[in-house]
Parts: C-alpha cells; structure tokens; sequence
C-alpha cells in the first residue's frame, strides 16, 4: 500500500510504532546520509516519516469490510395490538403511578424545629 491509501491515524499508528522501533536502535530500513541525519537532527520521527514516504516499511494494515445480507427484511411476527388497547394500557398503568406514588410535601420552618427539638432530646 502507499502511504496515501491510509487515513491520518493509521498513518500516525504507522509513524510511532516506526519511530519507537528507531529510537530503541532498530536498523534503518534505508540508506540516510550522515548530513542529512544531522540535518533532521537525529529525529526517530522524521526518520520513520522518510521510510514510510518511500515505501519501503513492511507494515501493512488489514480493512475488513462488513458483509453484505442478501436476505430481505421481514416484519416480526406476533400479536398485533391495536392503537385503542395501547393507550388503554398507557391509562392504566399511570393509574397505578398515581395510586402507589407518594404525595411530596413542601418543609415548613415548623417541622424542622421538630425534627431538630426530637434530636436533643434523644441524644440527652
């Protein structure tokens, strides 16, 4: 492949296995000048760069590809259910919510006197 076929992270994913592989001594994969290292100061990443710009990397990468369905879609099978049966359904069960559910009421200023007179006395 040619370094234009990949997307930008596969081909940062390329560059830094690349330059961590030449930072840790790995021989170089072409022949670098000793000025033109010198030039691009040693860099373990403009290097890997170089190397993958000449198509000489032996990294490859694997795309694959979902798999198409020739099957058509079929509807679900099962019991239909009418639209009037659904709503009744919806009707009971917020029926059922406002029974079980529990009423919140608003603190007053009263009712935390309470709570706070109940605590002293318990903790005398």
């Amino acid at each position: 492949m040619k370094s234009e076929d990949f997307t930008k992270y596969e081909r940062a994913r390329i560059l830094g296995a690349r330059a961590l592989q030449i930072a840790m001594n790995a021989p170089l994969l072409i022949k670098i000048s000793q000025e033109d290292l010198e030039r691009i100061k040693f860099d373990s990443l403009k290097i890997a760069e170089i190397e993958l710009e000449s198509d000489i990397l032996p990294i490859s990468i694997k795309k694959p590809f979902p798999q198409k369905k020739e099957e058509k879609l079929r509807r679900p099978k099962g019991p239909q259910i009418s639209e009037k049966k659904i709503e009744e359904k919806e009707v009971e069960e917020e029926e059922d919510i406002t029974k079980e559910g529990e009423i919140m009421e608003l603190a007053t200023p009263e009712d935390e006197v309470e709570e706070e007179v109940a605590k002293e006395d318990e903790a005398e």
